[in-house]
């Protein structure tokens, strides 16, 4: 089997799904916009800072981009930073437009 590195990996119907309903509140799509604002990584803390939301609410905002795949956390210390998920990101925006098509 030869895999093409260049064509991303088409995503199942539940996982685009799931992603869809990560980025279908606002302020998820907020805390999106702030991870390519700073191109690197963000900790819970900055999340906080950036938005005017209850560090619970931050919490699971996170959380639900977590379980969607659309942000890596990585431990670091007795923190947590999350690094965007670009190729997750990568594939689903290619099933989208493999819709219009």
């Amino acid at each position: 089997m030869i895999i093409n590195h260049d064509q991303p990996e088409m995503m199942d119907n539940k996982k685009i799904e799931k992603i869809s309903r990560a980025l279908s509140d606002t302020s998820r799509i907020a805390i999106l916009q702030e991870f390519k604002k700073k191109k690197d990584c963000l900790y819970c803390a900055e999340v906080n800072d950036l938005l005017d939301l209850t560090q619970p609410s931050v919490s699971h905002h996170l959380k639900q981009l977590v379980d969607a795949e659309l942000l890596l956390p990585q431990k670091e210390g007795r923190n947590l930073k999350y690094v965007l998920n670009q190729q997750v990101l990568n594939e689903y925006i290619a099933c989208l437009n493999e819709l219009k098509d």
